[in-house]
């Protein structure tokens, strides 16, 4: 009873704070005259990200990588699959040229170095410092790319701005954004708290919990920021969310979480998961390259492919 509780807790606070997330960084995007395509990357992905990395940390400070390693695993699977394809039955995606010059090579070769890098069973301090200088290399020049060009149209969104009042409107956005991910945050950990519990309670394996239960709630932030960043028609957001989330999660995390701990890493995500996240990664190339958009039925089969996954999983 009191996982169920926990459960409905995190979900309001999900959708809360994805709200003020999305309407917070959109308002600091149109201030600062920044893409909304570069906020997704950063500061919506990387706030959505939050709750992976405190999970993540936390677990490998207990000492359980079956969860730490699985939730990126699970999370990055989920972000692309079930994301990208629930967003898309809501509304088509539009997609730019510039995913495929510089988000989807990113977030695919973050996937492949995670892969090499786990395949002789673990993640140590070193190679967990090289995914952080990774990260933070990406974000700087993401920060020194120029501002925005005729490719970008935003349509005008929704906002926490205050009209023309620069200062009020930059503070209220700010708090807005703070806001959102402490919501996010804490609404993912309550989530996650009444899952595991349930989980637990049915005998389910910790590496399975990471792979589904935990990674699928830590990722409902980036679900609920990105359906709301279409539903407010701002498609560069809810792409640039889910590409730099997966980017976040594979250097940034995993870097992170292996200087608090090193990770082993299970057999069975070496030779199942970690290969199939770099498969649906590489995968959505082709649907994003035909039809510059991921349609109806392209999120659904994608959609369709993450249950099949997850009753594998289960089933396994």
């Amino acid at each position: 009873m009191l996982g169920s509780l926990w459960v409905l807790v995190g979900l309001v606070l999900l959708v809360a704070g994805g709200e003020l997330l999305v309407r917070g960084a959109s308002g600091l995007a149109t201030a600062w005259r920044m893409p909304q395509a570069v906020v997704g990357l950063t500061v919506v992905a990387i706030g959505t990200s939050m709750p992976e990395l405190v999970v993540s940390v936390l677990a490998a400070w207990r000492g359980d990588a079956g969860v730490a390693v699985g939730n990126v695993v699970g999370s990055n699977v989920f972000n692309i699959a079930a994301i990208l394809g629930l967003v898309a039955l809501v509304s088509p995606i539009a997609v730019r040229a510039a995913v495929f010059r510089l988000e989807w090579p990113v977030a695919f070769g973050s996937a492949v170095l995670l892969w090499l890098l786990c395949r002789d069973g673990r993640i140590d301090l070193l190679e967990g410092a090289v995914l952080v200088g990774i990260i933070v290399a990406f974000l700087a020049l993401l920060a020194l790319m120029p501002g925005p060009t005729a490719e970008v149209v935003v349509e005008p969104l929704p906002t926490l701005s205050l009209g023309k009042v620069g200062a009020a409107a930059w503070v209220l956005n700010s708090g807005g954004v703070l806001l959102g991910i402490g919501l996010l945050a804490g609404g993912a950990d309550a989530f996650v708290r009444g899952a595991v519990e349930l989980a637990t309670l049915a005998g389910v394996s910790s590496t399975v919990i990471g792979l589904t239960v935990v990674s699928v709630g830590t990722s409902l932030p980036e679900l609920v920021a990105s359906l709301a960043a279409v539903r407010q028609r701002n498609h560069e957001v809810a792409v640039g969310n889910v590409l730099g989330s997966n980017i976040f999660n594979a250097l940034g995390i995993v870097g992170v979480t292996a200087l608090v701990a090193p990770l082993p890493v299970e057999p069975e995500l070496v030779a199942r998961d970690l290969p199939l996240m770099v498969g649906v990664t590489a995968v959505l190339l082709p649907i994003l390259w035909t039809s510059r958009q991921v349609s109806r039925v392209e999120g659904g089969l994608l959609l369709v492919g993450y249950v099949a996954y997850v009753i594998v999983l289960i089933w396994s």
